[in-house]
């Protein structure tokens, strides 16, 4: 009874959120609430989502502060000096400027964010990219990669769905990925060395006489002291955050507070950023929220459970153990499919039981869903709202970005997955 009321719950979590007739937040609040009433747990109901709006709290806390954080980086110049260095070193040679668009988003996407990541890579790169008749598929392209990649951070909406999915935190889930993360960054690179190598075949090499784009030199240069200081203050967060000091939402906590009184001090200034930025920061955590409505009232039932054991019994043997790698392998092709949220709330956690039921770590699944699943994906997903914003500002067509660029985001996800399966982050047999 159980398991059916959970598989119905999940099908009509899905099918409300692929059709698009409800929203996400609708979709993971009413949903289990009707579930919950329909197997008699109406009792319990308060308790079942207290318990999981306690569970994701850390999680919320922890996008909210580095949201902000980061947002706070990016508008105080951190990131305008390796910009320019860039440029200047690509000058006219479309090989380098392809690797330096690489390098640069990857740079940029230390916050998490893939609208504002490709809202200052494109607006900085284009004006280049027209002048050396460079095509705006491989700019969209390569951005692309470099984004899906730096989207395993913590603080970026994959893995932060993934902890509040499975009330893990980064240590069990993100750490063990950092070693098949390096490969993917230096997977990005050489499959940007290959484009670049192939547009300067087409196109050869301009001289631009040291000619940068004027929206690189637009950017005011941040006082001196005050940028130095946000330059210390970055490395010592990311330092901590990796060495696991403290819980990642105290660090970001405590690594904004100091932000702001290097770079904003007055009121008036701080207000100008919480208006700017506030809305990116209540759409995560509405959603993270949200997510523990569902997940709380799923795993209270004991439908998580049932459903687990339920695919228990039609898994075979063989499958158990390959059932990370089959996970991470098909997690790209299926954001195509399924929006982040249907993903990470609806489908992973009954793998991660099911994993947990035939012996294995449901972390496993999460960091597998991790090496797929919206991190190389999701900048060509037509799901997710941030694609969108990506092929607009280049001007280019989904499809063409789609062919263009998913033989090498699968790369991507197989290089990954073989890292992690050399380093022990996922198993490869029971």
């Amino acid at each position: 009874m159980l398991a059916l009321a959970g598989f119905l719950t999940i099908g009509m979590f899905l099918a409300g959120v692929l059709s698009r007739r409800v929203s996400v937040l609708l979709a993971l609040t009413v949903v289990p609430v009707v579930a919950a009433l329909a197997v008699g747990a109406a009792p319990r109901l308060g308790e079942l989502i207290g318990k999981g709006l306690t569970t994701v709290a850390p999680v919320a806390i922890m996008i909210t502060f580095a949201v902000l954080y980061f947002c706070l980086m990016i508008d105080a110049g951190l990131f305008d000096p390796a910009v320019r260095r860039i440029l200047r070193w690509a000058k006219g040679d479309p090989l380098k400027i392809t690797v330096g668009t690489a390098a640069l988003t990857v740079l940029v996407a230390l916050d998490g964010d893939g609208a504002s990541t490709f809202l200052i890579t494109v607006s900085a790169l284009l004006p280049l990219y027209q002048r050396l008749g460079m095509r705006r598929l491989v700019l969209a392209g390569v951005v692309a990669l470099g984004a899906g990649v730096m989207n395993l951070v913590p603080w970026g909406g994959p893995t932060a769905r993934a902890m509040a999915a499975l009330n893990a935190d980064s240590g069990r889930i993100f750490l063990p990925l950092l070693p098949a993360m390096l490969a993917g960054i230096a997977w990005v690179l050489l499959a940007a060395w290959l484009i670049g190598r192939a547009e300067r075949r087409r196109i050869g090499v301009l001289d631009l006489d040291g000619e940068i784009p004027a929206a690189s030199v637009e950017r005011t240069r941040a006082d001196r002291v005050r940028y130095w200081a946000n330059v210390v203050l970055t490395l010592a967060l990311v330092a901590a955050l990796l060495a696991q000091v403290a819980k990642l939402e105290v660090l970001f906590v405590g690594a904004f507070v100091l932000a702001l009184l290097v770079n904003r001090p007055k009121w008036s200034r701080q207000q100008e950023l919480f208006e700017r930025h506030g809305h990116n920061v209540v759409l995560v955590t509405t959603m993270i929220f949200a997510a523990g409505v569902f997940t709380g009232v799923l795993s209270g039932t004991g439908m998580i459970e049932a459903m687990a054991r339920a695919l228990v019994g039609v898994v075979p043997d063989w499958a158990g153990g390959a059932l990370p790698v089959l996970t991470a392998l098909t997690g790209m092709p299926l954001s195509l499919v399924f929006t982040p949220d249907a993903y990470y709330f609806g489908v992973m956690p009954v793998l991660a039981e099911t994993s947990a039921a035939l012996g294995g770590d449901p972390a496993e699944i999460a960091r597998a869903a991790l090496l797929g699943q919206m991190t190389t994906g999701f900048p060509l997903s037509p799901l997710t709202a941030s694609t969108f914003i990506l092929l607009g500002l280049a001007g280019v067509d989904l499809g063409e970005h789609q062919r263009f660029v998913f033989k090498w985001a699968f790369g991507t996800t197989v290089v990954m997955t073989a890292v992690a399966l050399v380093t022990g982050a996922i198993q490869g047999s029971a």
